[in-house]
């Protein structure tokens, strides 16, 4: 749970200081327990970056706890924001040499990273700053407002690990390739889980959108309208990462497998949907273990960039 991992490491945590080995074990442990696709694919990841790996998952699994330590009264996403401030102080010194590292496994880890790679401060400080606007924010006007949210939410970890995987600083064209594939799977995964958003009172449906389809947002139901909206929105997304495809070929061989399924698992997520006739409301569209492990044998034999 994490209301004890918070007891123990967090802004009034009762941990004594922890090792570096102590500290990479407790974030691959944390990757292994919650983050289900990347048990899957982890093996593929070259042995150097997979320790990297679950440390920048375990930072953004922490803050994104940090940001739903709260039952969605007032006073406790104030609590949110106050812990996510917290977090963000832990960022500041970490990055700073000259500063003790903070007594935080995470921090520990990262700055040990961070000695290894050139990783830069901004896309780890870019997160927070989506985490802080889940607090005030559960309705989007337009899609730019939408696609500046997943600026912030998404877009920092692709840019994260082009700089774990790249040689060299990653280029313009590369950010750009990045950055449209993180974005197409953040709405791959609002599309998925609208009712599930809807429950805890957030919708990332713009409501320009819902107000060309005729559909409200406020009352969400299965319809012809709301389906040919989805269809919109899904070939949106398809498009999003479909436009990431060239990042495969920039990138060092033994890392393209890994960019291939992160690609091609989005679009499993928008061909479920479509197999469900658009009616994500109904039931939630789900890729099947088997399709998951279809995925990783068909990328990993035939070349990335195709079957898709």
């Amino acid at each position: 749970m994490f209301s004890e991992e918070l007891k123990q490491f967090g802004l009034q945590g009762t941990s004594k200081p922890i090792s570096e080995t102590e500290a990479f074990a407790y974030c691959k442990r944390l990757t292994q327990q919650h983050y289900e696709n990347f048990s899957v694919a982890s093996w593929l990841l070259p042995q150097k970056l997979r320790q990297p790996f679950q440390v920048v998952y375990a930072y953004c699994r922490w803050a994104d706890d940090l940001s739903d330590e709260h039952n969605g009264s007032e006073e406790a996403r104030k609590q949110s924001l106050e812990y996510l401030c917290w977090w963000e102080r832990g960022l500041e010194d970490c990055f700073q040499r000259d500063k003790p590292v903070p007594n935080h496994p995470v921090y520990i880890a990262l700055r040990k990273i961070i000695e290894q790679f050139p990783l830069p401060k901004q896309p780890f400080s870019d997160l927070l700053v989506a985490f802080r606007r889940d607090q005030v924010q559960y309705r989007y006007a337009v899609f730019d407002e939408l696609l500046d949210y997943c600026r912030y939410s998404a877009n920092p970890v692709g840019r994260i690990v082009l700089h774990l995987i790249c040689e060299t600083e990653p280029t313009p064209e590369q950010l750009l390739w990045s950055d449209s594939i993180c974005t197409g799977l953040q709405l791959a995964n609002f599309w998925q889980d609208i009712v599930r958003d809807s429950e805890i009172g957030r919708c990332y449906i713009p409501r320009s959108v819902a107000e060309q389809f005729d559909v409200d947002i406020e009352n969400l139901r299965d319809s012809s309208t709301f389906r040919n909206m989805i269809h919109y929105l899904v070939t949106d997304a398809r498009t999003r990462l479909q436009s990431g495809f060239p990042l495969i070929d920039s990138v060092p061989k033994m890392v393209r497998t890994d960019i291939a399924l992160f690609i091609r698992g989005g679009l499993a997520i928008l061909n479920a949907i479509e197999k469900n006739g658009y009616n994500v409301i109904d039931q939630r569209p789900i890729v099947s273990r088997w399709t998951k492990l279809c995925l990783l044998i068909n990328t990993w034999i035939f070349s990335p960039k195709y079957g898709c």
